[in-house]
């Protein structure tokens, strides 16, 4: 075992865990419990707009990074679209869990047939 560290909170890692799922713990512990120090408690603050932009920001500074091609900006960026996205399922408190049992349920169709079958 080992210990994520963010600021105030600790949260106990395991080996099977994965650092999706800790860091959304963190963040939803901020959300629960908002620090006058908590980038995340801050966002939650400023509501479901602030959260919706910031997620819209960092996906555009992803897809510059990834047209300018420079690994270390485009993995630091991607981290940020991650992070971001995990404030807004905090937000409705959607568990990774969930987007993973998506992901896992597309696995076995192209992504086209998913997208059809969504649409229809």
């Amino acid at each position: 075992d080992r210990a994520l560290r963010g600021n105030s909170t600790e949260v106990l890692m395991t080996e099977q865990d994965d650092i999706i799922a800790a860091l959304y713990r963190v963040i939803l512990e901020r959300k629960a419990n908002p620090g006058e120090k908590s980038y995340t408690a801050s966002l939650y603050a400023k509501g479901l707009d602030k959260v919706l932009g910031k997620l819209g920001e960092e996906a555009t500074e992803l897809a510059v990074a990834g047209k300018g091609g420079e690994r270390r900006e485009i993995i630091s960026e991607a981290s940020d679209v991650i992070y971001h996205m995990l404030v807004l399922l905090g937000y409705y408190e959607i568990a990774p869990d969930e987007i993973y049992a998506e992901l896992r349920r597309r696995f076995w169709m192209s992504w086209i047939e998913d997208k059809e079958s969504r649409t229809s």
